[in-house]
């Protein structure tokens, strides 16, 4: 099964996101835009798994957990990776906090000693809003970083569980179904 650990929007912050980016759907860019019901923050993808092993990833998942505080990040910014001219994803920015960032760093270790390798690239928390297909030619894209610039949109998410999720993938777009919830710790 495909599997990854990410945190979970509530449904209303998931809800004003979706009303914020609403002009920018409107547009007709050749974008598939992710159903606002899957709105999340990556923090590890894990790939195909054995289904045998999960409960060594639920352990090591209680374990991070366990030892993080839960904490309050901000979301504002919108942006595409690789970049604005040429996009692969477009996305709303979520504050990288120290909290944040420790977080991340005990999820690597914690997976690496249960057989995933670290993540090499830079954290860039973000929630994807959707993904830029291959079609159209040079320009299609014209203007995106004007019209990314002008949308508003700022929020906050209290984070407090780390979500075992597992990702279905069919024509109308992916599934995702939580496998197991970590409680981050109270203080």
């Amino acid at each position: 099964m495909r599997l990854f650990i990410g945190i979970n929007l509530p449904k209303k912050l998931r809800g004003r996101i979706d009303r914020a980016i609403r002009s920018l759907r409107d547009e007709g860019i050749p974008v598939r835009w992710i159903d606002p019901e899957n709105y999340h923050i990556t923090l590890k993808f894990l790939g195909e798994v054995r289904r045998e092993r999960t409960p060594s990833i639920e352990e090591a998942l209680a374990k991070v957990a366990s030892t993080n505080r839960s904490f309050t990040a901000k979301l504002s910014g919108f942006g595409a990776f690789p970049t604005v001219r040429r996009p692969r994803v477009l996305w709303l920015g979520v504050e990288a906090t120290p909290e944040f960032r420790c977080m991340k760093q005990d999820l690597e270790w914690a997976m690496g000693e249960v057989g995933f390798e670290p993540e090499t690239r830079s954290f860039h928390p973000h929630v994807t809003l959707g993904r830029a297909g291959s079609s159209g030619g040079a320009g299609v894209f014209r203007g995106l970083d004007r019209q990314l610039a002008a949308l508003e949109f700022e929020g906050e998410v209290r984070v407090h569980t780390l979500d075992l999720i597992r990702s279905q993938l069919s024509r109308e777009g992916p599934r995702y179904t939580v496998r197991a919830s970590s409680r981050l710790s109270s203080g």
